[in-house]
């Protein structure tokens, strides 16, 4: 059975993922065939699955998704502005997958976790090792094409603006796995007796 929070969490999880498969699919319908468009296209596949790796978990665990309006993608894009090209969408793409490799590594590891969900985040964790791989060596590629000082002062731009987004929208979805925390080493402690 699913915590509120949890379910909140795992709705986030699935419409960021639908969001993400949605906003690489256009693109890569939008570039020329080549080895960037290759990618992209593997990779907006992947987020469509891990969609439906949270719908199934959902699922499994006695929940449907919440409905969620505002994602991370949205709150990103006010931050650090629209990309204008193809080097920029690949930058702010590189921040973005490391903060939320970074999240379902945080999830994964906190004490009492579901086995359904670190199942499911170790299957996506594959994955989203690759995004990052992918797109950084996309990036590197680009880098005489765009200026290698230019690149680097838009990857440290986004991140910038993946600090500030953090802030906001993920402090609520950290906030939510400390709750976690908390509740389960209290129930922890009550059933030792203490």
């Amino acid at each position: 059975m699913l915590t509120e929070n949890e379910r909140w969490i795992l709705s986030f999880y699935r419409t960021s993922e639908i969001n993400g498969s949605l906003f690489f699919g256009r693109l890569a319908k939008s570039l020329p065939p080549g080895p960037i468009q290759h990618d992209m296209t593997k990779h907006f596949s992947d987020e469509g699955r891990h969609a439906w790796y949270w719908t199934s978990c959902l699922r499994t665990l006695g929940a449907e998704p919440l409905r969620l309006d505002e994602t991370y993608q949205d709150r990103y894009l006010v931050a650090a502005g629209l990309p204008t090209n193809l080097m920029e969408i690949l930058a702010i793409t590189l921040v973005f997958e490391k903060r939320v490799i970074g999240q379902y590594a945080l999830h994964r590891g906190t004490p009492g976790v579901q086995p359904e969900i670190g199942d499911t985040i170790a299957r996506i964790m594959e994955d989203e090792k690759w995004h990052i791989s992918w797109v950084s060596a996309a990036i590197e590629r680009l880098k005489p094409e765009y200026g290698a000082d230019r690149v680097d002062e838009t990857l440290r731009r986004f991140h910038e603006a993946d600090q500030q987004v953090y802030e906001s929208v993920l402090r609520e979805h950290h906030d939510r796995l400390d709750e976690l925390i908390r509740n389960r080493t209290r129930r922890g402690r009550e059933s030792d007796g203490r």
